[in-house]
């Protein structure tokens, strides 16, 4: 046994002096002491390589800056974490990917912001200026004056004549009335003349409600040439619009002969969007142009707003009251218009020429500066911060906190800002969810999470967010950050 041993020994160092003098390296390697633990840390904690990556496309890694080979865009830095903290939740860009992001930002301020709301729509009759000729007792048409639309005609113009048997009997019932009253004496008794009286003055309200006039009434009353027949006079001047009877025809009580427009003002009917509603308030100035006159502006003022949605445009009927004198305004133009509103808090606006004044509710054109009644109608004046203005105290509550509209990052269901970080040694940008409100023109109204005073991300921050989704951090469309950060390998970028 003894032997065997002495025999295994010898055996085991004339292969390891074979294994020398063959492969010294193998021998170095094997007779070479482990390395220290501290140079193995030296090895392991050199700096790693930079790795460019574009914004758009994140599986391209360059080692180098450059433009990205599929859309041509500048490679952003991606920035290690020294800390080796994995709950970044803040953005530190390095200079020179700061200058490659462009990045700029805007402050979240409180003020009124103007906002366009643009509508088209067409001219029509002013339905409070319309007047109807109708037959005011049976009979035929005998002669019509106008024989076709679209004349114009003044107020008192004959316009029909009627014949009607029953206009005989009822100047006979006159005349005998008045012959009654003229045969009663001093002495008669006095209910017989008020009898007698009210009689004759029914007989004349008849005459006068089938169109007769004072002076014919006085002939019928008199007994002199009793007519068949009525002449029917415009009630008022203006545009024949209808025509609906034919000289021979047989009318009816109420049947329509014409339509009179006074085209003296007219209405402008427009189509809002529901996301518009909010800036428009009864009495607000609109600015239109129409077809004929491309060049030429005209206003007027919103005198209502239809209560009801058009369930198969999606718009809301918006009425303008517009002056029309020279008639240039025809119904059935179409035309584009434009309000412009300066947006307050809670759905209002400032409207300087507005604010502390009193507004007809049934007039908008009629305004004073202190409460009264309207000129037109009659009714009671009202303040105008009842219809939805701001007042006259210019109060930093009526103004909305605001940011550009090209700072928040929408998903749909939520908005997300980038905030940059203030005292910091470097640019830092962190990102918040907030609330929206409407959009005003080229800003947001911020309901909830920014303060006056932050300085938000206008520029640059889909960049932003879109290296955070890169790292697999929380992000726009990623609020809770990647389950297993493997976006990319620093030690060993792709193609090395």
């Amino acid at each position: 046994m003894k032997l065997l041993k002495r025999i295994l020994g010898r055996a085991t160092t004339l292969l390891l002096v074979v294994a020398a003098v063959g492969g010294g390296y193998g021998l170095h390697a094997f007779l070479t002491p482990p390395m220290p633990k501290s140079m193995h840390d030296h090895v392991e904690s050199k700096k790693p390589e930079e790795i460019w990556t574009c914004a758009m496309h994140p599986q391209i890694k360059l080692p180098k800056p450059g433009l990205c080979p599929l859309c041509n865009m500048d490679l952003v830095l991606v920035e290690t974490d020294d800390s080796g903290d994995s709950e970044i939740t803040q953005f530190k860009p390095n200079p020179a990917a700061a200058a490659l992001m462009q990045i700029e930002t805007a402050v979240a301020e409180h003020r009124f912001v103007a906002t366009e709301v643009r509508m088209v729509g067409t001219v029509d009759y002013d339905e409070t200026r319309l007047a109807s000729i109708t037959a005011w007792v049976p009979g035929r048409l005998e002669e019509l004056f106008v024989d076709y639309t679209g004349v114009t005609v003044n107020e008192g113009d004959h316009m029909v004549n009627l014949y009607s048997p029953d206009l005989l009997n009822a100047q006979d019932e006159l005349r005998r009335a008045a012959k009654t009253v003229a045969g009663l004496s001093s002495n008669s008794p006095v209910v017989l003349k008020q009898t007698a009286q009210t009689t004759l003055d029914a007989a004349r309200r008849k005459l006068k409600r089938w169109g007769l006039t004072k002076g014919q009434i006085a002939k019928a009353e008199q007994g002199d040439d009793p007519s068949d027949q009525v002449t029917i006079y415009a009630p008022i001047g203006g545009t024949v619009i209808e025509r609906n009877g034919q000289e021979g025809m047989y009318v009816e009580t109420g049947t329509l002969i014409y339509t009179i427009a006074d085209l003296t003002s007219v209405w402008v009917n427009l189509h809002a969007y529901e996301s518009d509603l909010p800036w428009l308030h009864y009495g607000q100035t609109v600015t239109f142009t129409t077809e004929a006159q491309p060049g030429k502006s005209i206003e007027g003022r919103i005198a209502f707003i239809d209560p009801v949605l058009n369930r198969d445009t999606r718009t809301v009927n918006v009425r303008v009251n517009v002056p029309n004198p020279d008639g240039a305004l025809k119904p059935g133009m179409f035309v584009r218009a434009i309000v412009t509103a300066q947006v307050a808090t809670h759905d209002r606006v400032m409207d300087p020429a507005l604010a502390g004044k009193w507004i007809s509710p049934m007039h908008p054109e009629i305004i004073r500066d202190k409460p009264g009644t309207c000129d037109i109608c009659g009714m009671t004046l009202v303040k105008a911060e009842s219809l939805g203005y701001v007042s006259a105290h210019d109060d930093e509550a009526d103004q909305p906190l605001v940011i550009p509209a090209s700072a928040p990052l929408i998903t749909g269901t939520r908005a997300l800002v980038y905030v940059e970080m203030p005292d910091t040694e470097r640019p830092t940008y962190e990102p918040r969810h907030i609330e929206l409100g409407p959009r005003a023109g080229d800003y947001y109204i911020v309901l909830n999470g920014l303060s006056e005073g932050d300085r938000v991300v206008t520029r640059g921050n889909f960049k932003i967010d879109s290296d955070l989704q890169i790292r697999g951090e929380p992000s726009m469309m990623n609020p809770q950050g990647a389950l297993n950060n493997n976006a990319h390998d620093h030690a060993h970028p792709e193609g090395s």
